[in-house]
């Protein structure tokens, strides 16, 4: 990403101004913007990790761009979800009346949004390097359809381009809500809880009073907060591998994310069920779904002096773990 980045300012043809915002949406943790100048960088990032990075590079960053504040140039890197691609971009030229550069792989579909953009915005010629691209349109462009109507109506709940499961229920979700057992306890935490289906079915038990939704995507969080609407609900934008319960739990409901990008990543699951160890009380327990083929249950019996399969088919398996074992450090 750096690589082409530098390239495209070297080339000349995407020229920052001396003074004034420069927007930079949804750039990952690993992306190297230090060609372009630090005091005069915001940063759209709604994923709450990679908020974090960049805060604690010094950088000036906000979950959304407030659809007012103005930019003399702006940077947007590509997505894997092309209608969030295309509503990154639709917001980027009418943020700036300056340049807008778009940086992406190919595996994110950035020669689909450069052939798009040939029929409508008049693109630079682009610059290929490592396995991606880059290229650059004027602001004020005329994108028509391209912003997202988000949140948007899907199998009765919000959702928006790009949050898990945009397109409705999730499979492996709704076979978790079928395995969940009727009386989970007072206090509940949804890990990584997206636009809200399990806690929609945890806060359909009149017994819990607390329902804890801890979310990474500010985007996913926003259309929760549409999908439910109960004063026993807490919103919590955070990075559900690094969240502390403000209180012992008696459970915890999760369908933890297993890639980073394209890449298989377990660890981030294993993270989850640290965390859901940590977060409950002596007898608490967690319920969860994940794909067959992952290695959950070693991390589980590591954390949990009780585990075993409830429910499951040929893609999926719902896991019970009971009574978080305590570190003696």
């Amino acid at each position: 990403m750096s690589v082409r980045l530098s390239l495209a300012l070297e080339a000349g043809g995407f020229a920052v101004p001396a003074s004034g915002s420069v927007f930079v949406f949804h750039p990952s943790v690993d992306a190297d913007l230090s060609a372009l100048p630090k005091d005069q960088v915001k940063i759209v990032q709604p994923q709450r990790p990679a908020y974090e990075h960049f805060t604690s590079l010094g950088y000036d960053c906000v979950p959304v761009w407030d659809g007012e504040s103005v930019a003399v140039a702006a940077v947007v890197f590509a997505t894997r979800a092309k209608a969030q691609g295309r509503d990154l971009i639709a917001q980027a030229v009418r943020a700036t009346q300056g340049p807008v550069l778009i940086d992406g792989a190919k595996t994110d579909g950035i020669d689909s949004l450069l052939k798009d953009l040939r029929r409508l915005a008049a693109p630079s010629a682009p610059i290929s390097k490592a396995h991606g691209k880059v290229f650059w349109i004027d602001g004020g462009a005329d994108l028509p359809n391209w912003r997202a109507d988000a949140p948007a109506l899907v199998d009765g709940y919000y959702t928006a381009p790009g949050v898990f499961s945009a397109d409705g229920i999730d499979p492996a979700s709704l076979l978790l809500a079928e395995a969940l057992p009727q009386k989970l306890g007072r206090r509940v935490a949804d890990l990584g809880a997206g636009w809200g289906f399990l806690s929609k079915q945890i806060l359909a038990r009149q017994d819990v009073e607390t329902v804890h939704l801890v979310e990474a995507d500010h985007i996913a969080l926003e259309c929760v907060r549409l999908n439910i609407d109960d004063t026993r609900a807490q919103f919590h934008w955070a990075d559900a591998t690094g969240w502390q319960s403000s209180e012992p739990c008696d459970a915890v409901v999760m369908n933890p994310p297993f890639h980073t990008g394209r890449a298989a990543e377990p660890a981030l699951g294993q993270a989850f069920i640290r965390t859901a160890a940590k977060a409950l009380t002596p007898g608490g327990h967690v319920w969860m779904v994940a794909n067959r083929h992952l290695p959950y249950e070693v991390t589980l019996d590591q954390c949990f002096a009780k585990v075993e399969e409830v429910a499951g088919d040929n893609r999926f398996k719902v896991l019970h773990a009971h009574r978080p074992r305590r570190s003696k450090s």
